[in-house]
């Protein structure tokens, strides 16, 4: 349906291969793409809530409180060189200085992945990668840990999400779908 499709075709629909989609189009500027807002564009709302769970994680509070301070964020410098006191979307996601932003994911959770089997062999890989990632600056160990608390709060949002729509149904079936009805003030 339209409503649910809404927020897909804005981005998918605009090729998320076209350069302007990070690099502004009018201020084709590398400095500007490594900011976290550009991420932004695509990544938040109802059907990615990406951008909300960074900006209010201590990753996205560091970045938010010293962004415009260049001895803490010099987005003048490339990836590989940068030296953030925080990790941004693209120092992650970007790392290197590649384009391939999905090469540094994890199992997708958005548009009912999130009771997909991660420890699935097809996941492993990424899973891998995203652990090494993250011990650029923490142990294995905890990277693997938080990776694996994250794993069961999908889970658990996922079980909820199910039950909820269950809920929804039956109330359908029992003709109280209706929010509010007519003959009541």
């Amino acid at each position: 349906p339209p409503g649910d499709t809404a927020g897909c075709t804005f981005c998918h629909t605009s090729s998320e291969e076209r350069c302007s989609t990070c690099h502004q189009r009018h201020q084709f500027d590398p400095a500007i793409a490594r900011r976290s807002e550009q991420c932004k564009t695509c990544h938040w709302g109802k059907d990615h809530r990406d951008w909300e769970a960074y900006d209010i994680s201590i990753h996205g509070v560091v970045y938010q409180v010293n962004k415009n301070d260049p001895s803490n964020f010099d987005f003048s410098k490339k990836l590989s060189d940068a030296d953030y006191v925080g990790p941004t979307c693209q120092y992650c996601h970007l790392r290197g200085g590649h384009h391939n932003v999905q090469r540094l994911s994890t199992v997708y959770t958005s548009m009912g992945m999130s009771n997909a089997d991660r420890g699935a062999p097809l996941w492993k890989g990424k899973r891998d990668t995203w652990v090494s990632v993250c011990d650029d600056c923490r142990s294995p160990r905890f990277a693997g840990e938080n990776l694996q608390a994250m794993d069961e709060a999908c889970k658990d949002a996922g079980l909820k999400y199910t039950e909820t729509f269950k809920v929804a149904e039956n109330l359908q079936l029992d003709s109280m779908g209706e929010p509010m009805p007519k003959d009541l003030a």
